[in-house]
């Protein structure tokens, strides 16, 4: 089954690019490639706070995350080698789509003040990268059930080539940036 926001991108997406950038091509039109989803935890916390933050992460986007070891130990940081220091989700395809779809119409909105998001935030090859603080503004996390705040980042990863070209994407897509 397609995603809404999948045939909003073919239908009315896409078309709007071409018109707009005069792509002579299809495939140069930029796309969604992926999501990613990262959610990093204090080291000198208990060693039920990797647990948390990967229940709320599948919770969240519906794939179980891989837990992500330190590398290196670090005395400054009370990590040590091979450590669980976080955890993380690709998302491709329908899985990418359907969050998109709740991140921007349920959980952005639901945060506090909230204005739009920055458009300053594109890494210089058309990717998208957002922190949230706080993982209560995504409706599928009980808020009994919250042991600590927990803040995650989230990465848009585009096929575009320029900054210009993805937020023109990501504007059309529904992504709520705040205007100057």
């Amino acid at each position: 089954m397609e995603s809404r926001l999948y045939k909003k991108y073919i239908d009315e997406v896409r078309p709007a690019l071409v018109e707009k950038r005069k792509y002579k091509n299809i495939h140069q039109v930029p796309k969604m490639e992926k999501i990613v989803i990262n959610m990093g935890v204090s080291a000198s916390l208990e060693k039920s706070a990797v647990d948390d933050a990967a229940k709320d992460l599948t919770a969240i986007t519906g794939r179980k995350p891989v837990i992500a070891k330190a590398r290196k130990s670090v005395a400054n940081f009370k990590l040590r080698q091979h450590q669980p220091c976080a955890c993380f989700v690709t998302l491709r395809r329908d899985a990418m789509y359907e969050f998109f779809d709740r991140l921007v119409a349920t959980a952005l909105p639901r945060i506090r003040d909230f204005r739009g998001i920055s458009p300053r935030k594109f890494d210089g090859r058309g990717n998208y990268s957002l922190g949230i603080s706080d993982q209560t503004i995504f409706p599928e996390i009980d808020l009994d059930k919250i042991k600590r705040q927990q803040g995650m980042d989230i990465t848009i990863v585009t096929s575009a080539p320029t900054n210009d070209e993805a937020r023109d994407l990501l504007k059309l897509m529904g992504m709520p940036f705040a205007e100057k």
